[in-house]
């Protein structure tokens, strides 16, 4: 989630007229960033970076328009001017132009310098290099002017723009955008259960659309300015209506639609509100088997059965109940619900019908507490 922000900065570049050109680390993957980072990376396989070069390529496809004449947007790889450069030339050409003095005072490698049970490897310190004749070769094969990049690049953004000064002779620029942060003081993008990822495998569409659902109210209007292409004006009149409706506000659910269309696409946030309303109304008629599969991943959660168990036995094994005998006087109390539909035996056993495309059943108890069973 925190490529967000600055995809989204990308995107306004571009709407505005200018070229934008996303920077893909096929080469800087295999070493890792320092910044900010208390301990040494580990280093990955070319297979590896290779991977996440594509799935980036992907994830930044929705984003900007690479089909729009003059100012269509450009994915570079930085392995491109790096795949085949030796040392010598790397020694000769780029390092001669960094003074350590200066590297080791960058705020980022002095962190790691001040610890003596880490340090910093060679590896590692050389990542700035790196970033900064990234910024020269935009610079020299595209007439790249400006590097936009989170807060934490700042000492790597410098470094490029002195670069590209001494090899091209030309005045670049860096333009950072902070860490997003709640107004409870917390990092943004994450929750209990983990990171929140643009990656649909990583977090399903309905996980990211209840993700902003979610938002308090102290922060949903300053993210509707981040995170959506909404005026100050129709932000403004959003809230003035919220705040005198005497009803539950509506900008989560604006802000919500609009990042998940933006990121997931017009299919996935249907996906997404078709789930949240057949759960919310209790009707599973119109969720698909793709809708299971998203509930499945990280909806709700979720256990493996094997064909046989009773009722009470699930409410155990999915942890909605203690025991069997608790399970009982809560299915005997009419509290438990079956696929949406009140079951009130306590010897009540699970039907093929209950398996909706032969393989989930959805259980509740009471209004809130949820789990999937996925049927062995």
């Amino acid at each position: 989630m925190g490529h967000l922000v600055p995809l989204l900065c990308l995107k306004r570049f571009q709407q505005a007229g200018h070229k934008p050109v996303a920077l893909v680390g096929g080469a800087t993957g295999l070493i890792g960033d320092p910044s900010f980072k208390a301990t040494e990376r580990k280093l990955n396989t070319e297979e590896t970076v290779q991977s996440w070069v594509d799935k980036i390529r992907r994830q930044v496809a929705p984003f900007l328009d690479f089909d729009c004449g003059s100012n269509s947007a450009i994915a570079a790889n930085n392995y491109d001017w790096f795949g085949g450069m030796n040392v010598l030339t790397f020694l000769r050409d780029i390092g001669k132009h960094f003074s350590v003095n200066q590297m080791i005072n960058k705020e980022a490698v002095k962190q790691r310098l001040n610890r003596d049970d880490v340090g910093i490897s060679f590896t590692e310190f050389s990542y700035n290099l790196l970033q900064g004749y990234d910024f020269a070769s935009l610079n020299r094969m595209h007439g790249v002017e400006l590097q936009i990049g989170g807060s934490d690049q700042w000492g790597n953004i410098t470094s490029g723009i002195d670069l590209t000064r001494r090899m091209n002779q030309q005045q670049v620029w860096g333009l950072t955008v902070p860490l997003i942060t709640k107004a409870d003081g917390t990092k943004f993008g994450k929750t209990e259960g983990g990171a929140v990822w643009l990656d649909p495998k990583k977090t399903s569409p309905y996980k990211f659309y209840q993700f902003w659902i979610n938002t308090a109210d102290a922060d949903v209007y300053r993210f509707l300015k981040f995170f959506t292409f909404m005026s100050i004006e129709e932000i403004n009149a959003l809230e003035d209506e919220d705040k005198n409706s005497g009803k539950a506000p509506r900008a989560q659910y604006v802000l919500a639609e609009a990042v998940t269309r933006l990121v997931h696409g017009e299919a996935g946030l249907e996906a997404a509100k078709r789930i949240t309303h057949s759960l919310f109304s209790g009707s599973l008629s119109e969720m698909t088997e793709a809708d299971f599969a998203q509930l499945a991943q990280d909806g709700m959660p979720m256990v493996e059965m094997d064909k046989g168990a009773d009722l009470q036995q699930a409410l155990v094994d999915a942890e909605l109940q203690p025991s069997r005998g608790q399970a009982r006087k809560t299915i005997a109390s009419n509290a438990v619900t079956v696929n949406g539909e009140k079951q009130s035996d306590p010897e009540y056993t699970f039907s093929d019908g209950d398996r909706l495309f032969g393989r989930y059943t959805l259980l509740r108890r009471g209004k809130k507490n949820y789990c999937l069973i996925c049927w062995k």
